[in-house]
Parts: C-alpha cells; sequence; structure tokens
C-alpha cells in the first residue's frame, strides 16, 4: 500500500471512531473501553498525517505555479512555498515512520518481574537480591508503584526467588529489555585467593494482564488452601492462609504463602493473569513472525544479554555491544537508562529497516 493511501486511511479511521464516540449511547458497553483506546491511539498520528497530505497538496500547487505560470513575483512565492513544504514533509515523513511501526499493545501495561538465582550458589542469591533492589529502585526513580508479591530462599543480603507487581504508564516499555539471563562477575568476600567467580541470575518480565485482555472460567481453576507449618510440624497460624492456584488447562501452578488468604488470592490470580497472557502473546509473535527477535534479541529467558563485572566496574550489555563503566551507579542508584533508551533507538532503527525492505 502506498504511504498516502495509508494515511487517508488512517484519518477515516480516527474519523470513523470520533463519530461513534460522539454518541456513546449506541457503543455496546463491552466495547466502548477497547473504542476509546484505539481512538486515543491514532489521535496524535491521525493529525500528523492530515499535516504531512496538506504539505503534500501545498507542495503540488507549488510545483504546478512554478510549471505554468509565468509571474515572477507568483513564482517567487511558490518557490519559497516548495521549500517549506518539502522540509516540513522530510520532517514530518521520519516521525510518522515512527509512529507507524507495529506497536506492542502491552507496552502501556504495568509488568510482574521475576527474577530467580541462577548457577552459582550463593553468589547467584546475593546478585539476584542486587538486581531485585535495583529494579525497585528504578521504579521508584520512574514514580511506579512497586508492590512485593514473594520472595523465597533469602540468604544474607540475597535471595533465591522474588517477584514483584509494578504499575505506571510505560512498565512493560522499558522494563521488558530487561528479560534475560545476567550475569556477574566479581570475587565473592569468602574467597581468600581473589579469584573471580561466575553467576548468573535470570530476569523475566511479564505484561501484567487485565480484565479487558483475558477472561479466566472459574471451572478451569483448581483453588487449594492450607496452613503454613514451621519447624517440627507445628502450625504458624490456627487459620487457613497459604494459596495454590492450578490453571488446568495449561497446569500452570501459582503459590502464595502471606498471612491473609484473601491478599494470596488476589495476588496469586494476578500472577497466573501474567503468565497465561505472555503465554498467548508469545503465541501470537511466533503466528506473526519473530517478532520478539525483531526487538533486540528474542528477550528469551536464556538469553545472556547482560554482563556485570565488579573488578573492571564495567556493564555490557551484549545485544548492542554496548559498554559502560559506572556499574555500582546502575546498581545502586539503578542507572538504567542509558541502557533501555539504546535498546530502545537500536528496537526502532531494525523496525524501520524491515519496514523499507
Amino acid at each position: 500500500m502506498a504511504f498516502e493511501d495509508r494515511l487517508h486511511k488512517i484519518i477515516s479511521r480516527y474519523e470513523n471512531l470520533s463519530d461513534k464516540l460522539s454518541d456513546p449511547s449506541k457503543i455496546p458497553s463491552q466495547d466502548f473501553a477497547k473504542i476509546a483506546k484505539e481512538h486515543s491511539d491514532l489521535s496524535e498520528i491521525s493529525s500528523s498525517a492530515i499535516e504531512y497530505l496538506q504539505n503534500l497538496e501545498l507542495l503540488k500547487e507549488a510545483e504546478d505555479i512554478l510549471l505554468n505560470s509565468d509571474e515572477k513575483e507568483l513564482k517567487d512565492l511558490a518557490f519559497e512555498q516548495k521549500r517549506e513544504s518539502k522540509a516540513n514533509l522530510e520532517i514530518i515523513k521520519e516521525n510518522l515512520k515512527i509512529m507507524l511501526l507495529p506497536k506492542d499493545i502491552a507496552d502501556e501495561k504495568g509488568a510482574i518481574i521475576e527474577i530467580r538465582a541462577g548457577t552459582g550458589g550463593d553468589e547467584a542469591a546475593l546478585f539476584a537480591g542486587a538486581l531485585f533492589k535495583m529494579y525497585q529502585k528504578y521504579a521508584e526513580n520512574q514514580k511506579w508503584q512497586f508492590e512485593v508479591l514473594s520472595i523465597s530462599g533469602i540468604v544474607l543480603e540475597g535471595c533465591k526467588e522474588a517477584m514483584a507487581s509494578i504499575s505506571g504508564k510505560g512498565v512493560y516499555k522499558k522494563l521488558k529489555y530487561e528479560s534475560g539471563v545476567h550475569r556477574v562477575q566479581r570475587v565473592p568476600t569468602t574467597e581468600s585467593n581473589g579469584r573471580i567467580h561466575t553467576s548468573a541470575a535470570t530476569v523475566a518480565v511479564l505484561p501484567e494482564a487485565e480484565d479487558i485482555d483475558l477472561k479466566i472460567n472459574d471451572k478451569d481453576l483448581r483453588i487449594d488452601t492450607y496452613r503454613s507449618s514451621g519447624a517440627g510440624g507445628q502450625h504458624v497460624n490456627t487459620t487457613d492462609s497459604a494459596i495454590r492456584i492450578t490453571h488446568i488447562p495449561t497446569g500452570l501452578v501459582v503459590v502464595q504463602s502471606e498471612k491473609s488468604q484473601h491478599q494470596n488470592k488476589a495476588k496469586a490470580l494476578k500472577i497466573l493473569k501474567s503468565k497465561l497472557y505472555d503465554i498467548e502473546r508469545e503465541k501470537k509473535d511466533k503466528e506473526m513472525s519473530d517478532l520478539r527477535r525483531i526487538q533486540v534479541g528474542s528477550g528469551d529467558r536464556s538469553e545472556r544479554i547482560r554482563t556485570y563485572n565488579f573488578p573492571q566496574n564495567r556493564i555490557t550489555d551484549h545485544r548492542i555491544n554496548m559498554t559502560v563503566y559506572n556499574l555500582e551507579e546502575v546498581l545502586q542508584e539503578a542507572k538504567l537508562d542509558q541502557f533501555i533508551d539504546a535498546l530502545a533507538a537500536d528496537d526502532q532503527a531494525r523496525k524501520i529497516a524491515q519496514e523499507e525492505n
């Protein structure tokens, strides 16, 4: 489809949605949120499309005058109009190319982040704990809400596994680049010979599913409640508090075991929905070519994405061959935007190149 034809279709669609929203009573209640969101999403690109087509028309008029008119004053004005319109078209078209790229519908969602210690024993657990604190600090810097869902296998200042829910504008859009294997190289405090040890932690970032995205049938869930127990079989609580939810069709299991049974159930369902939503997204991505691989590597949990080298105060992101020498700042102050911005720019450039080929 020609570039201008695409713009006409976008403008027409936006105007159609505007007409529908002018009389909300005619929109089925279940469709209103979806229509309103599409209208909002098309607002900026529709305005730019109109501006582009207007400048295109002005350019054609100016060229027509230059070709057919003998009046010097009119031709001078036309020449200036042609120069201005061509400059405007170039700028607007570059912006439109970015706007027309396939959108990840999950970008504006919150996220569930899971961090698990990998190879490396206690060192891996310490690193997993450091990463969890880094993302907590990053969320704080971004004015996002960070809710700890679970932490288990606590080792000194680290942990074997940690999970949190992060909510706010554009959470997944930024944090999706963090999925993968993070490797650390450092000398453990217990190492007397000064040898550098290598360990790793995996990070999984899942877009947080909303009811509008995913419906789960109650009949597909098995919910078990049980008591937490301490050493010697002594019951810690006298009421059922731990919750285990099994999604029967997929076999996915989520367990929450804090004090409040009601909170446990709500948190477990939130995690389960996000995992099921991620599975559905993965299926669609495979059907629509290798979208994840286009997005700066596959984002696969098994892919080593970044190395944190303490002796050299160095962090290297292997996807874009980017190295910085402010490791402590990144971990302690969550200076992650230098990586996220570079990854997003690389992602964008790859997509534009693919669209043009």
